[in-house]
């Protein structure tokens, strides 16, 4: 027999959808804005980067190289990965903190790291200043590059720590009926985030060429690159911090969720009250209640028990969600080169530094319009309707479908004339992502797990698709060099298209959790039941 709901918990399962959803949806969304913002301006901040810092001339004959320069293989994964790394910490370390301090108390914690560092990563400098004018190019490109590793990676442990709590706040704070939608809303921000970094590229960089025209690299290889680009990375790395620093104060006013409060922290009292207040609803605390459910309710991470109950969710949540990130990161860093080799874009040579980042800002914006963004809330219309585990199914299919599209006849896209069409199936491998398990693999470790674990799982689930984009990062960006150096464009998106196919497989590790109640999915209902039949 299952145990009998809390009414505190039973108000939020039946709750109508009101306005205070919709606040927590901004409020818990602006984290991601900020990953999804600095993981997609990165590309044309890499540009700049390598045109400022690493074009030199012959040191025999003082000639300027026939292309300009870019960031060296090594310092471009490092530049990228750094983050990421900073990433997995982060979910691991707020993960397990956010279950046994609360969600509350560490969620202002998260945002005053991203806005912090987002700042800092604009002001990197090198050895005498801001811009090192008294030392040596090749000291100054180190100082310059190592400062900004140094604060991305704190940024990404800010972000990383947004995942799991973000997660888990809205999750318990939604009905039962929508919590799906709610939860992937929440994740769509980034989708808003990939946007205005693209959009704020397009603006800053425009500006600054309007204001310092240059000719192009192969008209003028010294003039192509005026020394105020160097304002140019900075202030688009900066603008991230704006969208979060204005969400901070609301953040702080948000209640501890009733499920922690009640389940974990014990205190039946509080947790009515919180709600009262959120749902504009007279409650009873019931704490004879809370104490009869918590009886049987305390295995751990590691015991024989929830290995039992959780152990395959947990690889599945893990192994897709690792699987999607190799995919999704590694295909982001290398949408320059790809722009280049469809002939979307015109070759770095016949563009000055501030132009080059202005045409990569325009191409992402555009991609982002026609398949990212649409993707997120293709999702969110619709997860509570089919179901996470068919959408997550389909996405993986579908991206497996068309990057084979794009890999197996690749010399045809890149024939003069066929960039449109390489674009339009392009754009939908992101829209498949997002529509997909970009998505599910979000939500669904948010409901599967119980209230005492549910950060902390969350948090290893998406440190596990971290450690994915850390490997595609380094391996992506190395495969993708034209041989002897690499393997090409089209033999990295055929490895790409076979890790999305894993990613079909490892999904029928993944439970449906469409249109129940949070403990009934992580079988909190029942745990009283198993303790009694073991004693």
């Amino acid at each position: 027999m299952a145990k009998e709901q809390l009414m505190v918990l039973n108000a939020l399962d039946s709750a109508k959808i009101q306005l205070y959803h919709f606040k927590a949806i901004v409020i818990a969304g602006m984290g991601f804005f900020t990953d999804a913002y600095d993981l997609f301006c990165i590309n044309p901040v890499m540009l700049l980067l390598g045109r400022l810092y690493y074009t030199e001339p012959n040191p025999l004959t003082g000639a300027m190289p026939t292309k300009p320069g870019t960031l060296p293989p090594n310092v471009k994964s490092a530049v990228a990965a750094v983050a990421l790394c900073g990433t997995i910490a982060g979910q691991i370390f707020f993960g397990l903190l956010g279950d046994k301090l609360g969600r509350k108390k560490v969620y202002g914690m998260t945002l005053m790291l991203m806005i912090f560092c987002s700042l800092a990563s604009g002001l990197s400098f090198g050895p005498f200043g801001p811009y090192g004018v008294e030392a040596e190019p090749k000291a100054k490109a180190k100082a310059v590059i190592a400062t900004l590793c140094f604060f991305r990676f704190w940024l990404g442990f800010g972000i990383g720590g947004d995942y799991p709590l973000s997660a888990t706040i809205m999750s318990e704070y939604a009905n039962k009926k929508t919590r799906g939608s709610f939860i992937a809303a929440v994740f769509a921000m980034q989708g808003f985030g990939i946007l205005a970094g693209g959009i704020v590229t397009i603006i800053v960089s425009s500006a600054f060429n309007a204001a310092n025209p240059a000719p192009t690299y192969e008209l003028g290889a010294n003039q192509s690159t005026v020394p105020e680009a160097d304002y140019v990375w900075r202030i688009i790395l900066m603008f991230g911090a704006i969208p979060a620093a204005l969400t901070y104060y609301w953040r702080m006013k948000m209640p501890e969720t009733a499920r922690y409060t009640a389940l974990v922290a014990k205190n039946a009292k509080q947790a009515a009250a919180d709600m009262c207040t959120v749902l504009q609803v007279d409650l009873e605390a019931e704490p004879e209640k809370v104490e009869t459910r918590v009886q049987g309710n305390d295995f751990g991470l590691f015991s024989k028990q929830f290995l039992q109950r959780h152990g395959l969710h947990l690889l599945g949540t893990t192994s897709t969600w690792f699987l999607l990130d190799i995919v999704f990161y590694g295909q982001s860093l290398i949408q320059p080169l790809i722009y280049a080799d469809v002939h979307w874009l015109r070759q770095s040579k016949q563009m000055n530094a501030i132009e080059e980042a202005y045409q990569n800002g325009k191409a992402q914006t555009l991609i982002a319009l026609c398949g990212t963004v649409p993707g997120y809330w293709f999702t969110v219309v619709f997860i509570d309707k089919m179901g996470r585990f068919a959408i997550q199914l389909m996405g993986f299919f579908f991206m497996t479908v068309f990057m084979f599209a794009l890999a197996i006849p690749f010399d045809h896209w890149t024939s003069s004339g066929s960039g449109l069409g390489f674009v339009i199936m392009y754009s939908l491998i992101f829209f498949f992502a997002n529509f997909g398990p970009n998505s599910t693999t979000f939500v669904v470790p948010a409901e599967i797990f119980p209230a005492r674990l549910r950060s902390t799982c969350h948090g290893i689930s998406a440190a596990a698709g971290k450690i994915g984009s850390v490997l595609g990062t380094f391996v992506i960006v190395y495969a993708s060099a034209p041989a002897p150096s690499g393997i090409g464009t089209k033999n990295t998106l055929m490895i790409l298209g076979g890790v999305n196919l894993l990613g079909v497989l490892f999904t029928l590790f993944v439970p449906e959790s469409k249109g129940r109640s949070l403990e009934e999915i992580s079988g909190e209902d029942e745990e009283e039941d198993s303790a009694e039949a073991r004693t």
